[in-house]
């Protein structure tokens, strides 16, 4: 399966374009987080995109609607259809955030999720255990039981994973720490592609979780607090070890 896809199933979406435009959104919108279409840059016009996908104008219209309303593109009359700089993008968008998966490696992206991650789940595990309701504290474990279920799964053990992570937002307990777990999701994802989905690395990371979801069951919200942290620390150093002998694009 996709990282694309398993992004959109993790996230429990549709996800993948239903629609003409929004399939020709998603090609397009790919091409721009990839690199294809640099910022600044002109996409082709609307009569060579329409015989490109083979669809009508209409639909190469709708289709950059879309793309305006993530902020990656701008269209103009007199001038065309512009690639934004990504500081204009909306990245925390699905979709941006699942295009990223289907992009090269980008060294810069993961660092900048891990230091997210860093910034939001230590206090997110720690509100969890002040919080969190017995069913909710059931569902984080829940999710490690899956993760040892399918530690020989690279694709079943990001699912777990990703929920663990996902039911320790929610029971935090803060609409708008919950409003990050896509950036878990892709963060995940794209460490997986770095360590060439490797199974063993599944091995390392579950005594971490089992940490993280002690200091939970014993109600010791410092602990848990701390034993994230070490955990995404250990993620960090483990991944900068990678890319030394690595090529990535680094966007400017």
């Amino acid at each position: 399966m996709s990282d694309e896809r398993l992004f959109y199933n993790i996230k429990n979406t549709s996800g993948l374009a239903k629609s003409l435009a929004e399939q020709v959104s998603r090609e397009i919108g790919k091409n721009v987080v990839s690199g294809l279409y640099q910022p600044s840059s002109l996409i082709e016009d609307e009569g060579s995109l329409a015989t490109k996908y083979n669809v009508s104008r209409s639909v190469i219209r709708d289709a950059a609607k879309i793309l305006v309303g993530k902020g990656l593109i701008e269209v103009r009359r007199g001038i065309g259809t512009t690639v934004l700089p990504r500081s204009r993008w909306s990245l925390l968008d699905d979709d941006i955030l699942a295009w990223h998966l289907s992009a090269p490696l980008n060294k810069h992206l993961i660092k900048q999720l891990l230091e997210i991650r860093l910034t939001i789940e230590p206090t997110a595990v720690k509100w969890a255990v002040e919080r969190g309701t017995a069913k909710e504290i059931d569902e984080i474990k829940t999710s490690y039981k899956k993760m040892e279920e399918h530690i020989d799964s690279v694709d079943n053990y990001v699912t777990a994973d990703a929920l663990f992570h996902k039911s320790i937002l929610k029971a935090s307990h803060n609409e708008f720490l919950f409003a990050f777990e896509g950036v878990i999701y892709s963060s995940l994802l794209l460490s997986i592609r770095a360590t060439n989905r490797d199974p063993k690395s599944n091995k390392k990371s579950i005594p971490f979780h089992t940490k993280i979801l002690q200091s939970i069951i014993d109600k010791d919200s410092l602990n848990a607090e701390k034993n994230m942290r070490i955990h995404l620390e250990d993620t960090e150093r483990r991944l900068k070890g990678l890319f030394k002998n690595k090529k990535e694009i680094i966007f400017e």
